[in-house]
C-alpha cells in the first residue's frame, strides 16, 4: 500500500506513545493519575450540554461552513467583553471544530507549494502547527526557544521572514504556559506586515490564567492588530474554557480576506461544526461566570504541584497561564520513568520539539484532589535527592 510520505515522516504522534502507557498500567489495577493528555477531568457546566440537547433537531440537515449568525455574534460579543476589541461577525469570525484542526488546515488555504512558502513556528511547541504546514507541503522553519519560552521577532532571519508565509506564535503556550505580551505581539504584527505574511496567534488558552499574575488576563493578538485586523488570525477555542473538549468547538477570527479564504476551503473539505453544537456553543461564549469558576481551579491546581516541585528544588518556568505545568530537570526521559513508576503520568519536554529536552509538561487535568495525591507520590518517590539542574534562564 502507498502512504503520504509526510505521514511517514513524521511517525505516531509521541504523547500517544505515554498515554498507551498510563492505559497499560489502569489495566494492571495500579491507581494511575494522568497529567499527560490536556482533557481536563472537571464537568461541563449543566447549561451547555442542556443548550446541545434543547437543539438536537428532528430532521438532520448539513450546517453550513459560515455557521450560524447566533454564534458568530456571540463570539463577536465574547471579544468585545474580554479584549475590548470590536469584529464584525458577518466577516471575521468562522466557526471550527475545535482549534485543532483548525491550525492544522489553515496552511492548505494559504500554502504555494511550488514557491517554497515556509511556516515558522516555535519549538518546543504544539506539534500540529508543524504537521499541517508539512501535509500542506510547505517548507518548516522551527525556531527554537530557550529562557522564558517566549517567541520573539528577532529570534526570526531576516531570510527566514522573507520566504515566510505563515507565522505562527501560540500565547499562553503550549507546552510551557508562557504568555506574550501585547508589546510583542504588536511588534510580531508590524513585521509580519513587512514581510507580507500571515500572522497566526492561537489562544485557545487565553481565559486559562492565574488572576494573580495576570489581573486582566493574557493580551490577545486582536487588541494591537487594528481595525479589521489586516494580516492577523486568532483562534480561539471552547474547549478549555467551558471544559468542551469532546464538543470540538472553536473559531478563527480576524483579516476578512483570510477568513473569505479559509471559508472556500473548508467548503470544499465539508469541514462545519454540528448546528446543535454550536448552540451548546453559543451558551458557552455567552457566559463568563463559568470560565472565571474554571480558572480558579486550575490556578488551585497549579498552586499545589508548584509548591511540591520547589520543595525538590526542582524550577516551575513560565507556567502561570494556560493548562501546563513546565517542569525544569536534569534528565526529563528518566523523570518521566521515575514518576510513571508511582502512578503519575506526565510527558518527556522532548517530546514537544527541539528545546523541550531537560523538561517535563504536566497538563492541569487531574482534580484537586488527584493533583494533592500526585504531590504526595512525587515526595514518595525520594526524588530530594536529585540536585536543582543547571538554569537555562
Amino acid at each position: 500500500m502507498h502512504i503520504n510520505p509526510v505521514l511517514e515522516q513524521l511517525g505516531a504522534y509521541p504523547i500517544a506513545t505515554v498515554h498507551e502507557r498510563a492505559r497499560a498500567l489502569r489495566d494492571a489495577g495500579k491507581r494511575v493519575i494522568d497529567f499527560s493528555i490536556g482533557d481536563p477531568r472537571e464537568p461541563t457546566p449543566e447549561f451547555i450540554p442542556a443548550a446541545l440537547k434543547s437543539a438536537v433537531p428532528t430532521i438532520s440537515q448539513y450546517p453550513t461552513t459560515a455557521g450560524l449568525p447566533e454564534l458568530r455574534r456571540a463570539i463577536a460579543d465574547y471579544l468585545q467583553r474580554r479584549f475590548g476589541v470590536t469584529v464584525d461577525p458577518a466577516t471575521q469570525v468562522i466557526p471550527t471544530s475545535g482549534s485543532k484542526e483548525a491550525v492544522f488546515s489553515t496552511p492548505l488555504a494559504f500554502v504555494d507549494r511550488a514557491a517554497g512558502d515556509s511556516v515558522v513556528y516555535g519549538t518546543p511547541g504544539y506539534p500540529i502547527s508543524e504537521r499541517g504546514a508539512r501535509f500542506a507541503g510547505a517548507a518548516v522553519t522551527p525556531v527554537v526557544l530557550t529562557g522564558d519560552f517566549v517567541l520573539r521577532p528577532g529570534a526570526i532571519s531576516a531570510f527566514e521572514w522573507e520566504r515566510a508565509r505563515l507565522v505562527w506564535t501560540c500565547t499562553p503556550h503550549n507546552p510551557t504556559g508562557a504568555v506574550t505580551d501585547a508589546a510583542t505581539l504588536r511588534a510580531f504584527v508590524d513585521r509580519a506586515r513587512t514581510a507580507d505574511a500571515l500572522f497566526l496567534s492561537d489562544e485557545c488558552y487565553t481565559d486559562i490564567y492565574d488572576p494573580v499574575a495576570y489581573p486582566d488576563g493574557p493580551a490577545s493578538v486582536l487588541q494591537v492588530a487594528g481595525p479589521g485586523a489586516p494580516g492577523v488570525l486568532a483562534y480561539i477555542s471552547c474547549s478549555k474554557r467551558s471544559g468542551m473538549t469532546g464538543y470540538r468547538s472553536g473559531a478563527i477570527v480576524g483579516d476578512a480576506e483570510a477568513i473569505d479564504a479559509l471559508k472556500k476551503l473548508r467548503t470544499a473539505t465539508g469541514t462545519a461544526s454540528p448546528e446543535f453544537v454550536q448552540a451548546a456553543a453559543i451558551a458557552a461564549w455567552s457566559d463568563d461566570v463559568h470560565a472565571a469558576e474554571r480558572r480558579e481551579i486550575f490556578a488551585a491546581k497549579r498552586r499545589v504541584l508548584r509548591k511540591a516541585f520547589a520543595e525538590l528544588g526542582l524550577v516551575t518556568v513560565a507556567s502561570e497561564a494556560g493548562l501546563y505545568l513546565w517542569i525544569e530537570v536534569e534528565d526529563d526521559l528518566e523523570m518521566t520513568d521515575r514518576l510513571l513508576a508511582g502512578g503519575v503520568v506526565v510527558s518527556p519536554g522532548r517530546f514537544f520539539g527541539r528545546g523541550g529536552e531537560g523538561y517535563l509538561r504536566l497538563a492541569l487535568v487531574p482534580g484537586l484532589a488527584e493533583c494533592e495525591a500526585a504531590a504526595e507520590v512525587v515526595h514518595e518517590l525520594s526524588l530530594i535527592h536529585i540536585s536543582e539542574p543547571t538554569r537555562r534562564h
